[in-house]
């Protein structure tokens, strides 16, 4: 079995939209796949990816394919189902994302979690990813992951 990022499209959309975290993680996961959905039809760089294992549609990612003015390339989102939590998908696509953006010459990457988001900060630690600072911004921590 296989992690594979498919772009979301007309074929598959949908089924993205019905995808949601477990009603306890709402605070740190409030806006659902229909907004980032949205949201990316109109900022440019947002791209979108369905998260599969194998045939099941299993999570929800969007990354920017452009950076920011200090070079780095943020990722707004990664959700994994509430069906499917728990059983490494999330590490899983966040192993292919990385290989993706490191394959369009990326080489920071930022990405932020809620400051009690627990199964995060320990996803994205075991991934590389740094604190910035301990300041929260915008009710978030940031971390960076620098590519070599």
């Amino acid at each position: 079995m296989v992690i594979n990022l498919k772009p979301v499209s007309v074929e598959n959309w949908y089924e993205c939209t019905q995808l949601k975290v477990k009603t306890e993680q709402l605070n740190v996961f409030p806006a659902p796949v229909v907004y980032w959905i949205a949201e990316s039809k109109y900022v440019d760089d947002f791209e979108l990816r369905a998260v599969y294992w194998d045939d099941d549609l299993v999570g929800f990612i969007v990354f920017c394919m452009k950076p920011d003015k200090d070079e780095n390339y943020w990722i707004p989102a990664i959700m994994i189902d509430e069906k499917h939590q728990g059983k490494g998908y999330g590490k899983a696509a966040m192993e292919k994302l990385i290989e993706l953006m490191s394959m369009m010459n990326c080489k920071r990457m930022m990405i932020g979690h809620r400051p009690n988001n627990q199964i995060a900060e320990g996803l994205y630690e075991s991934l590389g990813f740094k604190k910035v600072s301990e300041e929260v911004v915008d009710g978030e921590i940031i971390r960076l992951l620098q590519i070599v």
